[in-house]
């Protein structure tokens, strides 16, 4: 088996995280599939409220782009961010962690 060169394996990883510097990724959980190609994402994160320190939930809803309209509601997956493809979508699924039961 040949061996990949210092510069062969670095194209390699180039490819695969983008060479337009780093964008976000963000698990959510999938809330609406009835548009085409497109799917709507609740982002959960946890916060400290400002004033008391207790732990609060935030909540983020975005459309993500689906291009094979594979995403059912209840997926959870990982969707990261991309150029504007709409109005409203700047988010992409990039894969699906967990499926409905």
């Amino acid at each position: 088996m040949a061996e990949m060169t210092d510069s062969q394996q670095t194209a390699g990883v180039a490819e695969t995280t983008g060479t337009r510097g780093s964008r976000k990724v963000r698990t959510g959980l999938v809330v609406s599939d009835k548009m085409d190609k497109t799917v709507v994402v609740k982002i959960t994160r946890r916060v400290p409220h400002p004033v008391y320190g207790k732990m609060v939930t935030r909540t983020k809803r975005v459309k993500a782009h689906d291009e094979e309209n594979s995403v059912k509601t209840g997926d959870t997956v990982r969707i990261m961010e991309t150029r504007p493809l709409s109005k409203d979508k700047r988010w992409r699924v990039v894969e699906v962690t967990e499926r409905a039961r």
